[in-house]
Order: structure tokens, then C-alpha cells, then sequence
């Protein structure tokens, strides 16, 4: 069915425009989209679509993966870009690359595979499965969630090499554009790097500025985006948003309320020594109210990341919740922010079977009730993430591509963002909501070396 707001299919104008005001897709509507049931799964409690996460449930068709708990989606996300210029690109090396090491509970930033934190704490020796024991009856126990991206750093690496491939790709006339792809899509973004910089040492020149003359349209935004260095890509990303007349707040709410703590606080810096300016400021300009609070503590960089589960805390706050919301007249949106703004996603996804049971009703539910706008999908992406961060980016992918037209930035950011973490869950993901590949949608939705290029990071 056609999907409104997107922007035309002719394609998407050179980076960095955008489309223009007016095109930016919109959230779609309620009830939309219902999440299936996760095998094992228990039905939620009075009505609600949440199936609460079983302990334990296998991942269909992905061995060695523990199954991500699901989410209701009572509405899609808004993602489309909007008119205003961005900032050039910085020639040669770039921002300086961001440390790597861990980031978050053992959620590191971009490794081939580590341990995920949103799925719930670390596993404990001693216990069977990992479980930890729950000090309260009837709480599910909770488990590991491995992550894995698309892209691994390629061994044997010769950055001198690829520069050279790179140079006779480009050089006279006409553009060997396979021979681009094949080295983009197989180098980790710290191998990246490496190559601008043997580029302009090899032959004196910068590598982003020839791309630039040599490619054009969604193509020459993949590769540009694959060639910023991670922290600098997700600053530009917000910056842009916030720039010119009209602001993403969609991108806001991907970027700030689905980052750990150590990428959070790596962007504020990045966003002040690259662009000259103070985020929380510019947020404060283009947001107002509630929203704007909520992206402010985003911006702290300081959600709790014990990856402990505190059942009795859990239980407060879901009791917390309720009595700021559902059980009162109007809604104390403070209790909101506070709780979702300062717990760890282990915690919150403690908090929310929590207060399933409390309120007769899931939490996203009582969300959609009780806020509304920008607030609403703030809260709902920091719930989902909590319960399950590949099927967040799952949708969001999907909903990038449904219906008229095909929404490229979000497109291109989130398959550029997410294939060095957890590509490979989202692509399981992808299929269980949606009974069709990621790949799949990708190659329908696209063409030419853009839809080339997005097979290729995305895999088969």
C-alpha cells in the first residue's frame, strides 16, 4: 500500500542535499504494524500487544543466537530528511577515529562480535544458561545477546594497496565503480581511514573530494557516509538535522536514545570541535518542552550501564510509572524522563514486565496514552531499544522502504551505523517481523551500484 509522506522515487539529489521540506516521511499510524509473537512467548497481561521476553527462547534459523524479546510497534517512525545545507566534509584523514574499547557493559563499539547489552546483563558462571536468579518469584531470568555486524575488518590488510585500487578506479575516463564497491564494502571504517590517509600520501590528493567528482546521487552518499569515521558521521548526522529551516527530529531520536554512554559523549565532543558549536544549545533552539528535556538528559551520556538486575527497583519504578501516568488524572512526564533517561536498558526491560503486571497494561501502551508527538516516540524508542535494539532498527529499516518512494538517508545511516555491531541481528529480525529478507526489500526498493553497494554490506 502506498505509504504517505515519502518523497518521490526519482531518486535522492546529490549529497549533501536533501529533499526538500514537505517530503519528510511521517510516523504511520497506530496500529499499523503489529510485532509478532516471539515462540515462547506469554501472552501480555489485559490487552496489551507486548508479549513479555521468555527466559529462554531459540532464534529461528540462527544458531548461536539467543532470541531478542519483542516489541508492539504502535506506530512506525518519522525519517525523512528535510532542506538545509551541511557543513563540507573534512578532507584527508578526517576526525580523528574514536577509541575503541568497551563502551557499554561489554558492548563495545564496533568489534566483529561482542556481548549486548540491551538484551540484559552479562552471563554468570555457575548458574545454568547464565541465567541469574531472580530474587522475586515469577521474574524472568535474564540472557545474553550477542551481536555481530556485516562487515569485519578484512585480514591482511594493505592500505597502500587499496589506495592504489581506489586511484586507477577513478583515473581517466569513466569510473570503475565495482571496483570501488568491492573495496568499501569489505574494509572496517578504522581500515577506511587508513586508506584516505595512504591516498593522499601515495598521490597528494584527497580521496572524499575525487569520490565527490566521480560519483553522484544515493551511490556518492553510501560511500562518503562509509568513509566518516563512526563519531563523526552520527555529529554530522545530528547537526544536519538541527541545521537550515525545519529540524529531523526523528534523527535525533535514533541517534540520542539508541547510543551508549561512551558514543554519546564521544559525539558532544566530536559535534564542538568539528562544527563550533554546543549540541545541548542547538537542541535547545530547534526542540521545546518535554521533548527538548528528554534530549538533553540524552545528551548527558550517563544512563546507569550495571548490567545487575535490580528486580525490587524494577518493581518501584514500575509502580513509579504507573502512579505518574495511568493511575493519576493528567501525567507527571518528569517520572517518565527520569526513569527511562537514568536506567539501565537491562533494568528498563525489568521495568516494563514489571509494569505489565502492575498496570494490566505493556508500557508502550500507556506511552501512546498518555504523551503524544515527538515526547511519545522519544520514550517508545527507549523502551524498544531496552527490550530489543535489533528489532528497533529492524522497523526502522522496513518502514525506510514501505510503500511510495524509499526514505535513502535513513536508509543509508542506519545500514552504514549498524554494520559493524549488530547488522546480523537486524537481518534476522527483518525476516521474522516482515516474512521477507532484508536483502530482499533492498534490492526491490533500490538500483544500480547504490542497490549494489547495500547488498554488499548487508550480505545475502
Amino acid at each position: 500500500m502506498s505509504y504517505p509522506g515519502y518523497p518521490p522515487s526519482d531518486g535522492y539529489p546529490a549529497f549533501p542535499g536533501y529533499p526538500p521540506t514537505g517530503q519528510e516521511s511521517v510516523y504511520p499510524p497506530a496500529g499499523q504494524y503489529a510485532y509478532p509473537a516471539v515462540p515462547g512467548g506469554f501472552p501480555a497481561a489485559g490487552g496489551g500487544t507486548y508479549p513479555a521476553a521468555p527466559p529462554n527462547a531459540g532464534f529461528p534459523g540462527a544458531a548461536g543466537y539467543p532470541a531478542p524479546g519483542g516489541y508492539p510497534t504502535s506506530g512506525g517512525f518519522p525519517g525523512a530528511p528535510q532542506a538545509g545545507g551541511m557543513p563540507p566534509y573534512p578532507g584527508g584523514p578526517g576526525f580523528a577515529i574514536p577509541p575503541t574499547g568497551p563502551g557499554f557493559g561489554g558492548y563495545p563499539q564496533q568489534p566483529p562480535a561482542q556481548s549486548y547489552a540491551g538484551g540484559g546483563p552479562a552471563q554468570i558462571p555457575g548458574f545454568p544458561g547464565g541465567q541469574v536468579p531472580s530474587p522475586m518469584p515469577g521474574m524472568p531470568a535474564a540472557v545474553v545477546q550477542c551481536t555481530q555486524g556485516t562487515i569485519q575488518a578484512a585480514p591482511n590488510f594493505d592500505a597502500g594497496r587499496d589506495a592504489e585500487i581506489l586511484r586507477k578506479a577513478m583515473k581517466g575516463f569513466g569510473t570503475d565503480e565495482q571496483a570501488i564497491i568491492n573495496v568499501v564494502a569489505n574494509r572496517s571504517n578504522d581500515q577506511r581511514q587508513k586508506i584516505k590517509t595512504a591516498f593522499k600520501t601515495m598521490y597528494g590528493k584527497d580521496l572524499i573530494k575525487d569520490l565527490k567528482s566521480e560519483l553522484s546521487g544515493n551511490v556518492e552518499e553510501l560511500i562518503l557516509a562509509l568513509f566518516m569515521p563512526s563519531t563523526y558521521y552520527d555529529a554530522w548526522s545530528l547537526r544536519h538535522a538541527m541545521k537550515g529551516a525545519g529540524t529531523q527530529e526523528s534523527v535525533l531520536i535514533e541517534i540520542l536514545c539508541t547510543r551508549t554512554n561512551q558514543e554519546i559523549r564521544e559525539i558532544v565532543n566530536c559535534y564542538k570541535s568539528e562544527f563550533g558549536r554546543d549540541i545541548e544549545q542547538d537542541i535547545r533552539s530547534d526542540t521545546s518542552g518535554h521533548f527538548e528535556r528528554l534530549l538533553i538528559s540524552m545528551c548527558q551520556g550517563n544512563r546507569d550501564e550495571n548490567q545487575t538486575v535490580d528486580y525490587q527497583k524494577a518493581q518501584e519504578d514500575a509502580q513509579r510509572l504507573y502512579q505518574a501516568g495511568e493511575g493519576r488524572l493528567g501525567t507527571d512526564e518528569s517520572c517518565f524522563n527520569m526513569v527511562l533517561a537514568s536506567r539501565s536498558f537491562p533494568q528498563l526491560k525489568a521495568t516494563v514486565e514489571a509494569y505489565s503486571r502492575i498496570a494490566n497494561r505493556d508500557l508502550l501502551s500507556s506511552i501512546d496514552r498518555e504523551f503524544s508527538g515527538n515526547v511519545e516516540r522519544g520514550l517508545k524508542t527507549i523502551v524498544q531499544c531496552a527490550l530489543n535494539r535489533p528489532a528497533f532498527f529492524a522497523e526502522r529499516l522496513y518502514y525506510s522502504m514501505k510503500g511510495a518512494g524509499t526514505d535513502d538517508s535513513t536508509l543509508i545511516r542506519i545500514v552504514v551505523t549498524r554494520s559493524e555491531i549488530d547488522l546480523v541481528q537486524i537481518k534476522q529480525m527483518f525476516t521474522q517481523m516482515y516474512q521477507k529478507t532484508l536483502a530482499t526489500m533492498i534490492a526491490s526498493d533500490t538500483s544500480g551500484d547504490y542497490r549494489q553497494l547495500l547488498l554488499a554490506i548487508v550480505g545475502q
